[in-house]
């Protein structure tokens, strides 16, 4: 039968569908970051959970995600772009600044953009571990993200003059590791130490092998 109300089509009580299922989406997830991140954590949340938390139905839980790990995957992208993103941003400052300093400047925004929430850290450092395979290709893949963007700043380091040639790719991907393996130890409680210890920490690695084979000295 015709819509008797064409201008009502895609509408419900006057707001667009498309816009009220975003913000219904939105809602789970910010449930789901608060349980997952503050509360019980992934492994002993339910989807009733979330539902009760974001004060929604379990059916329009399902007309958004097909299973509780679609909502953690979202999270775990969503935080790691909030990093990036902290990153990219401040790139445009450091361009023309030594080597020594575009690395310090670019660890402190990534350990900034990463864990100035809590909730980020433990979703990005600890929840997503050993969940699923799904999970782990989505961290590997993340994990490659940030190696690469590593590797393009060595790249540039070596154009420039301030580090000699070479492939640092295998440096980047161990001090990667070393991020995620510091933090998770720093988010469950076996590290303590503040945000500005772990990025000197952090800095002192990075440095020691970008900075000090150009002939530079982190310390000065």
């Amino acid at each position: 039968m015709a819509n008797r109300n064409p201008a009502a089509a895609g509408r419900y009580k006057g707001r667009p569908v498309a816009e009220r299922r975003a913000e219904r989406r939105r809602r789970f997830l910010e449930a789901a970051l608060e349980l997952f991140g503050a509360g019980p954590g992934y492994r002993d949340t339910r989807v009733v959970d979330i539902c009760k938390a974001a004060g929604l139905s379990t059916r329009q839980f399902y007309e958004e995600f097909d299973t509780l790990e679609d909502v953690l995957a979202e999270l775990h992208l969503y935080v790691n772009d909030v990093a990036q993103q902290a990153v990219l941003d401040a790139l445009p400052h450091v361009q023309d600044k030594p080597v020594t300093e575009r690395f310090t400047r670019l660890v402190r925004a990534y350990i900034e953009g990463a864990a100035s929430d809590p909730r980020h850290a433990r979703i990005a450092y600890v929840e997503i571990i050993g969940v699923s395979r799904r999970m782990d290709r989505q961290r590997l893949e993340r994990r490659a993200v940030w190696i690469d963007l590593i590797a393009g700043t060595v790249d540039e380091a070596i154009r420039r003059g301030e580090v000699p040639p070479g492939n640092y790719r295998i440096a980047a991907a161990a001090f990667i590791g070393a991020v995620n393996g510091l933090m998770h130890d720093w988010v469950v409680g076996w590290v303590d130490a503040t945000l500005d210890e772990i990025a000197d920490e952090l800095l002192r690695m990075a440095l020691g092998r970008y900075t000090l084979v150009s002939g530079e000295n982190p310390d000065r």
